[in-house]
């Protein structure tokens, strides 16, 4: 073999490699593709094994906020929509955990609201006006009563049908201070000149008891849901001159509290708590009788005698003119600011618009 075929022959073996080496290669991408592909094929219709029954995990449901409200007496019709909330698990329902309870002296309950003792209290309008004219940092969240149920009353047997027929009468009263004024401005709108015509005993809560005995011949700071129910239980009716029918201005008699401070820290919660009380007091305003069976559960020493119709009288007064429950108005609140005033009961500097917000009201 000459050295022109041995050179021909060297590089058809080369060439012959390089064949070989590219078929191989080519041979092996294409292993690889396929290899790929169906594990893509895998991944889109076969899911795998290891995560297909694997459930999601459980959103965690938080722990309820604790809240404390202090009541302004002793459980009665007042509180139906309260025990309703809580019976009919509107408050659960807001997560929220609720210990309804009467301090053992309801008169402090604005002191330990502000102190955030208590997250919330009933209490009534012309005390909290007091209170922020000394400085204790309250606000009303919900107008809880419409109109005053505080109230002059008479016995039916007596001739003594309007405040001018107590002239030179001896009159009962509780020994508040803003009572006195409010006796004396129904007296004047009667044609009288005012406490001067009359003679005042303070007879603290023996109200009914000092009536009926004949120690004074009218009370002022009595409920006429509760108080002159009881005495015509006793056998003793009585007539009912409402305040604002005779030159009191129409206030809020009992209202939610709570401090401007767990108001400000805390609006969710104070959204949720006054929605699950509105919900609460809107059945009690559909079946006020039934409420009062919820709360004979929770207080079962209730004087259903005097609740029942306590309940059916308050009805109408858990709502506004135009059906809402909770609702405040601005009017009312500055009317009796001003005529505290104007009678030396509050101070001047007293913005009574910065007592109270309708933001949480049924709307």
């Amino acid at each position: 073999m000459n050295a022109a075929d041995k050179r021909k022959g060297i590089r058809m073996k080369n060439i012959f490699g390089i064949t070989i080496c590219l078929a191989v290669a080519i041979a092996m991408l294409g292993l690889l593709v396929s290899c790929s592909s169906g594990e893509s094929d895998r991944d889109i219709s076969e899911p795998k094994v290891a995560t297909a029954n694997v459930p999601a995990a459980p959103t965690p449901i938080p722990s309820p906020d604790k809240i404390k409200l202090a009541l302004d007496w002793f459980p009665n019709a007042n509180h139906l929509g309260l025990y309703i909330a809580e019976e009919n698990g509107y408050f659960a329902e807001e997560n929220l955990d609720v210990e309804i309870y009467t301090p053992s002296d309801p008169s402090t309950v604005l002191q330990t609201v502000a102190s955030r003792s208590d997250d919330f209290g009933m209490n009534y309008q012309p005390d909290v006006l007091i209170a922020r004219g000394e400085g204790v940092p309250v606000v009303s969240i919900l107008g809880m009563v419409q109109h005053p149920l505080n109230s002059l009353m008479t016995l039916k047997s007596s001739s003594f049908d309007s405040p001018a027929d107590l002239e030179g009468k001896k009159v009962g009263y509780p020994g508040i201070p803003w009572n006195e004024h409010a006796l004396a401005t129904m007296l004047k709108a009667d044609g009288l000149n005012g406490l001067e015509d009359v003679e005042l005993v303070n007879v603290g809560w023996e109200l009914g008891s000092s009536m009926m005995s004949e120690r004074v011949s009218a009370i002022i700071g009595a409920y006429f849901t509760h108080e002159s129910i009881s005495l015509e239980n006793e056998g003793h009716p009585v007539n009912v001159l409402r305040m604002e029918e005779w030159g009191v201005p129409d206030y809020y008699e009992l209202v939610m509290v709570t401090s401007e401070e767990y108001l400000a820290e805390n609006p969710g919660i104070v959204e949720r708590f006054t929605r699950a009380v509105s919900k609460g007091y809107t059945e009690a305003i559909k079946d006020p009788e039934g409420g009062v069976d919820i709360l004979l559960k929770h207080s079962p020493e209730i004087d259903e005698r005097i609740d029942r119709p306590g309940a059916d009288l308050l009805q109408r007064l858990w709502q506004d003119d135009n059906g809402k429950f909770g609702r405040q108005n601005p009017d009312k609140w500055v009317g009796f600011a001003e005529w505290m005033q104007e009678n030396g009961l509050l101070s001047e500097n007293v913005d009574a618009t910065s007592a109270f917000t309708d933001q949480y009201s049924v709307k």
